[in-house]
């Protein structure tokens, strides 16, 4: 269900005095991901999609550059999802030049950002309200089965692409593998996938997801914008010199977002998982909070994907441990690239400072690699 396009462009203006009156007044909201996609002067188109089981998650769209296309025919599509607790946003809140998002529209790409289901953004159902446990009752895994091959599959109707180029972070490389290992036929539609700190294996992980609602509103306040990047770094690895610490009001304004409990006792649940030799399992069914886990949790024969896969890992990575991206890529059948950045948090995929040199470039490198 289409729901907006290109005006957020013409209103460039308009959102730039409401950010004005809303910081003279003291006020900082959190604003629609096309308002800050325009406010830095892009395109902006939104989107809603109706998953198979009835929930409605947004999409947002950078089509293209600062400056018009020129008449080179259809463009590449790229899709970028967030990771857990995150939302589409975190691919567009450092500046232009710093920004994934941006980066590749800028680049010639047609850029579109995933919200998963449960997010401020994917908060609608068929039937269900959100003040309803029901609409609650979910995990990656249903992100993973529901969720992807509908955002997917609507991109790919709306550009006429046939395939796209896929960049998933923590969370959102997660569902990319067991969506693309579970349906060969949505996997046919993924050029590459670029899983950026896959969070698939979690054994050595230190990090814990505690924080609270309340930080947005803490943050705001420049004196304490240190202990806001201590509780950062606390979920995600210590790298202070590589954080935007004056934009910290942006980022916490963003994260954490909603999920699900389940959501969440899962992933508590996932690195007590015994391995197998074949396959990769987690453990999802609950019906609802108080419900114990299925004895035989499904699997996720990961093998099988044939999607050609690049992965990151960051050696300061609290939440995604590189010695559990190690044990990941064995499972992988087609790694094109791995690359290790050793002094990298979980927060320096999409926030760090040297993320365009080090990170962003390789990508696009790749993405323009004759196959």
């Amino acid at each position: 269900m289409w729901i907006g396009s290109d005006f957020f462009l013409e209103g460039r203006k308009f959102c730039t005095l409401l950010f004005s009156l809303f910081k003279q007044f003291g006020i900082l909201p959190c604003p629609l991901i096309s308002q800050m996609i325009c406010y830095r002067g892009y395109p902006s188109e939104e989107y809603e999609v109706l998953t198979r089981d009835g929930y409605y998650v947004r999409l947002n769209r950078i089509p293209h550059g600062r400056e018009k296309p020129g008449n080179g025919g259809p463009k590449l599509v790229v899709f970028l999802q967030h990771g857990l607790l995150g939302e589409g946003s975190n691919w567009v809140e450092n500046l232009s030049n710093n920004s994934l998002g941006f980066i590749l529209a800028d680049s010639g790409y047609d850029v579109w950002l995933g919200n998963s289901r449960g997010t401020r953004w994917s908060q609608r159902h068929q039937h269900l309200s959100t003040d309803q446990v029901e609409f609650w009752d979910f995990s990656f895994h249903e992100m993973a089965m529901y969720d992807l091959p509908a955002m997917i599959n609507f991109v790919l109707r709306k550009t006429g692409q046939k395939q796209i180029y896929y960049v998933g972070y923590s969370q959102g490389a997660t569902i990319a593998f067991i969506a693309f290992s579970s349906m060969p036929e949505l996997a046919q539609k993924v050029k590459m996938f670029f899983a950026l700190a896959p969070a698939v294996i979690i054994k050595h992980a230190k990090s814990g997801v505690k924080q609270k609602r309340f930080l947005p509103d803490l943050c705001r306040h420049p004196v304490l914008h240190k202990p806001c990047a201590t509780l950062l770094f606390l979920l995600g690895g210590y790298n202070e010199k590589n954080l935007n610490t004056t934009r910290l009001d942006v980022y916490t304004a963003h994260y954490p977002d909603r999920t699900s409990v389940k959501n969440m006792i899962h992933w508590a649940q996932v690195g007590s998982l015994k391995e197998s030799r074949r396959t990769l399992s987690v453990l999802w069914g609950f019906s609802d909070v108080s419900a114990s886990l299925q004895e035989t949790p499904p699997s996720y024969q990961l093998e099988k994907m044939p999607v050609p896969t690049a992965v990151w890992s960051g050696g300061e990575d609290w939440a995604v441990d590189w010695r559990d991206v190690q044990l990941l890529l064995p499972r992988i059948a087609h790694v094109v690239s791995y690359v290790h950045i050793a002094d990298w948090n979980h927060w320096d995929f999409i926030w760090g400072l040297d993320a365009p040199g080090r990170l962003y470039s390789h990508i696009l490198a790749l993405m323009e690699r004759p196959r």
